[in-house]
């Protein structure tokens, strides 16, 4: 049972629960993909599934001690194949890990970024200057919690 009464939706949409009539949710979705260029024109090919693996096979642990599952690029690299490549700016990371960072630099959910608001160290991981370190030295895969006050 609803804990809200239905609401109406701008385009005439049948009426909705929730935030977001789900008809114009899901076509703002489906426009918002067909924009997106494919993973492959991104340049994630099978040469990066490769060198994916083998960097996960090098790297297999989040700073914060998790499993990496992810290779994420330090500096965005937005296209820049140069950039993309180079192994200097990759680092290993846990998906949560690696979530948390992308909102802090993209915003989330595909929005600009407003500030920087709470600079609190990430709690699966030490942070530093924003980007997520994941170095091999001890001091950062301390298990402690720490928050900037």
């Amino acid at each position: 049972m609803p804990w809200a009464a239905p609401r109406h939706c701008a385009a005439g949409h049948p009426p909705f629960t929730g935030a977001r009539c789900p008809i114009c949710a899901a076509a703002a979705k489906a426009a918002a993909e067909a924009r997106r260029p494919s993973a492959n024109e991104r340049g994630y090919t099978g040469k990066w599934a490769k060198a994916r693996a083998e960097f996960l096979r090098l790297h297999p642990r989040c700073a914060c001690g998790a499993t990496a599952t992810v290779v994420d690029h330090v500096v965005p690299h937005k296209g820049d194949q140069k950039l993309f490549w180079q192994r200097s700016n990759w680092q290993p990371m846990c998906k949560p890990c690696h979530d948390r960072k992308t909102v802090r630099e993209d915003g989330g959910f595909g929005n600009p970024v407003k500030g920087r608001g709470d600079d609190r160290i990430c709690p699966r991981g030490k942070e530093t200057g924003g980007v997520i370190s994941c170095a091999t030295s001890p001091e950062m895969t301390t298990s402690k919690w720490e928050f900037w006050g």
